[in-house]
């Protein structure tokens, strides 16, 4: 599926990954440790803004092509 091959280009894993940070792997919820999803693509989530900085580079590219994707749908969804 193409959320599946957005979380393989992105480095992260369609599983349980969801609530794991996509740079340093914490999970959720470990030492009170709230994730926040990249806001262009809602795909992945991240610790900190250190954390997304670090991986930005791996992200990049299926972070923009899924943001586009959002775009277009809102747009076709508009009356």
């Amino acid at each position: 599926s193409l959320v599946a091959f957005i979380f393989v280009m992105s480095g992260v894993e369609e599983s349980d990954d969801m609530m794991r940070c996509a740079s340093c792997g914490i999970v959720a919820g470990v030492d009170d440790i709230k994730l926040m999803k990249c806001t262009a693509c809602k795909l992945v989530r991240y610790c900190g803004v250190k954390c997304q900085k670090d991986h930005r580079p791996q992200h990049k590219q299926a972070c923009k092509k899924r943001a586009a994707e959002l775009r277009d749908e809102i747009l076709f969804k508009q009356p």
